[in-house]
């Protein structure tokens, strides 16, 4: 349990990201693909619909016996809890209403950030964009792991640990690698996040503050669906940047496992990734994939070679434009 890895940094490359050269390659010989840049009108309906069922979950389990709380927060409100901050990142690419609506898509994120607990979708967007246009870059991309990360995080143990924390490095990491000044928006999704939780414990009481917060904690900790964190970009080949899974829980998480798809075409929705790998099938079938998150994470941990390390990171050149 306790060897160390063999990793002491983040592979460092002086490459662009592959995804906007296979971008510019896929749709001059697939132009048909412009035309799933569209909005996915029917994500408004399901995130609607995911919500009001939380609004119903917190009603229920108001009055459960605590052993009850404890298992319904981790069988569904985890799951439903990390479904929605999943919602929440198709709707921080205007997925819901399109780009000429962008503060509608603001104000929906709003209203699916409502279940979670916590203000996180307009933070997100901000962060999440400049993942997207900058991947790997040093000190702009917040999905990187710290420094300390990698040499701490480094045994079985302690990676099964920060497995179990990610939502707080999630959470802490952006204070410290790059730090924004606060926005209205935030002022606002904050606002209305910590009114609706009074709300909330005024008529529910506190076993559903617990089942919100702790199901969106554990949710987006050790949980199958938080394999996909260590399978979007952690490098189990070396070389490979972005992985994309095929799996069912794709199902559940607004097909996010479609990973290098999204990143090459981050404009298209979720429902419509399927049919860019189908339409392009011969530049996805031959990437690494992968079909069990659940896999993933047990291989993260139990591989001595693998560490949050295990992340290609890149030194920026040129003008940076950040949200």
């Amino acid at each position: 349990m306790g060897n160390r890895v063999a990793r002491e940094d983040f592979e460092w490359v002086y490459t662009d990201q592959p995804h906007a050269d296979r971008r510019r390659e896929i749709l001059a010989k697939y132009p048909e693909i412009k035309t799933l840049m569209k909005p996915d009108f029917n994500l408004i309906w399901i995130v609607t619909l995911m919500v009001f069922t939380q609004l119903t979950a917190f009603y229920l389990v108001k009055d459960l016996e605590w052993k009850w709380v404890l298992f319904w927060t981790y069988a569904f409100g985890s799951c439903i809890s990390h479904s929605m901050t999943l919602a929440i990142h198709e709707i921080s690419h205007n997925s819901a209403f399109g780009n000429n609506r962008a503060i509608w898509n603001r104000m929906f994120g709003m209203f699916a950030n409502l279940p979670i607990g916590l203000p996180y979708s307009v933070s997100f967007k901000r962060y999440h964009m400049d993942h997207h246009r900058y991947l790997g870059g040093d000190g702009i991309d917040v999905d990187i792991p710290t420094d300390f990360e990698g040499w701490f995080f480094c045994t079985r143990l302690r990676k099964l640990i920060w497995i179990i924390l990610q939502p707080l490095f999630y959470a802490v990491r952006p204070l410290y690698i790059n730090p924004k000044p606060i926005s209205r928006l935030e002022i606002i999704n904050l606002s209305i996040q910590f009114s609706f939780d009074i709300v909330v414990y005024h008529f529910c009481g506190g076993k559903t503050i617990f089942y919100m917060l702790a199901g969106s904690i554990l949710g987006l900790g050790l949980h199958p669906i938080s394999g996909h964190f260590i399978a979007e970009h952690y490098m189990f080949l070396k070389g490979h940047e972005t992985y994309s899974y095929y799996g069912p829980l794709n199902y559940l998480t607004f097909n996010v496992g479609y990973h290098n798809e999204h990143h090459d075409f981050p404009s298209v929705p979720g429902k419509n990734l399927p049919k860019v790998r189908k339409i392009a099938a011969e530049y996805y079938d031959k990437l690494p994939q992968y079909h069990s998150w659940v896999t993933v994470l047990y291989d993260f941990i139990m591989d001595d070679t693998i560490s949050p390390y295990s992340r290609m990171k890149r030194k920026l050149t040129g003008e940076v434009k950040q949200e």
